[in-house]
């Protein structure tokens, strides 16, 4: 087993040693229309790393002629190829300002979107990327109303907006797991108002009951009653907003709690003004 290994590993890195010698030569060339041949070969080949390098050469040699177009094409996408998303957007927002009227202006228009949603980092990251996305994408929805490419524009944005509701949603959450359930309930609303679509909808809206509820439970007697008002009103709008949900009795547990704390506050304060 190791001898065939051994042998495979070998004949690779003879293969591998004359693929570079026979580039090298290519490189070395001074007839530019065969490295461009050379290129679109490499290129339809996959072999992306080794076009990137030959139509480089061949940008300025190019510039101008009829041929350039298709070049600056396959140039950008060599990039997008080798997963260099930053240089290949930049590469497609310059073909397009170099060759608007090009047949394939609306594909890179649409590539160029792509490319910061295939940068949009994990979700615990800054996603300034994936709004960049969002936003892009929503502008090729509008620049091209009538391309192919329009539902997985849509698709793309859908996507954004989960993973940046899912951002949200870790806020929130920390927030009430540190206790800090003001904030919490804030977060919670915010992202219910954000999100209106979102199928957890319920969950965030008994969340903002939840923390209200927790903080009100905190808080000095004298802030109770108000407080405590408070999320009754939040369960109000649940019913309101979500009638027949499951989560309803547990939302309810908590109005029906704020109002026993009211009464028991409310009886303690006439208890206290009785033996003054």
């Amino acid at each position: 087993m190791r001898i065939i290994k051994s042998i495979s590993a070998g004949l690779f890195l003879i293969f591998l040693i004359s693929a570079c010698n026979k580039f090298n030569k290519v490189l070395k060339s001074k007839d530019f229309e065969y490295k461009l041949t050379m290129a679109d070969k490499y290129y339809a080949d996959k072999k992306y790393k080794y076009a990137q390098q030959l139509y480089e050469e061949l940008f300025p040699i190019f510039k101008g002629t009829q041929k350039f177009e298709e070049l600056y094409y396959k140039y950008a996408y060599c990039f997008y190829y080798q997963k260099q998303y930053r240089d290949a957007e930049n590469l497609f927002k310059g073909f397009l300002e170099v060759f608007p009227n090009s047949a394939n202006s609306e594909e890179v228009d649409y590539m160029r979107a792509y490319c910061f949603y295939k940068q949009s980092p994990k979700v615990e990251l800054e996603q300034t990327n994936t709004v960049k996305s969002m936003g892009m994408m929503q502008t090729f929805i509008n620049t091209h109303p009538e391309s192919s490419k329009v539902k997985d524009a849509i698709g793309i944005i859908t996507l954004c907006r989960a993973k940046l509701e899912s951002k949200e949603y870790n806020a929130a959450q920390l927030y009430y797991n540190l206790r800090s359930f003001r904030a919490a309930a804030l977060s919670f609303s915010t992202l219910l108002n954000n999100y209106p679509e979102s199928t957890n909808g319920e969950e965030y809206k008994l969340m903002v009951v939840k923390a209200y509820y927790k903080y009100a439970k905190m808080s000095i007697t004298e802030k109770q009653i108000e407080r405590f008002e408070k999320v009754i009103s939040e369960y109000q709008d649940f019913v309101d907003r979500y009638p027949d949900s499951k989560l309803l009795k547990t939302a309810e547990s908590y109005s029906n709690l704020s109002l026993n704390n009211i009464k028991e506050i409310k009886n303690e304060q006439t208890s206290s003004s009785v033996k003054r």
